[in-house]
């Protein structure tokens, strides 16, 4: 169970998040992120796909060098990689 936030965009993705996942989270702060509409939905997907990668990764038999090396391989954003690293 989670509550999730975002500012701006990622209040946009908070609230899809949500809105896809209503069984495991509790709520949303969202700050500025104005109305939810179709043009967040691929933003939301790509997301999702990331969460997916790690999600179904044993990264507990990778040391941390070789988790992040795996997680840039398979999430195509560098940035997005970082962060699941």
């Amino acid at each position: 169970m989670a509550t999730l936030g975002g500012h701006g965009f990622g209040a946009k993705v908070a609230l899809a998040t949500a809105i896809n996942n209503l069984d495991r989270v509790t709520g949303v702060i969202n700050l500025d992120g104005g109305p939810l509409d179709h043009t967040h939905y691929e933003a939301y997907q790509e997301v999702k796909d990331y969460v997916e990668i790690a999600k179904n990764t044993d990264l507990s038999s990778m040391d941390i060098n070789q988790a992040t090396r795996y997680l840039n391989e398979e999430i195509n954003c560098s940035k997005w990689a970082k962060i699941f690293a």
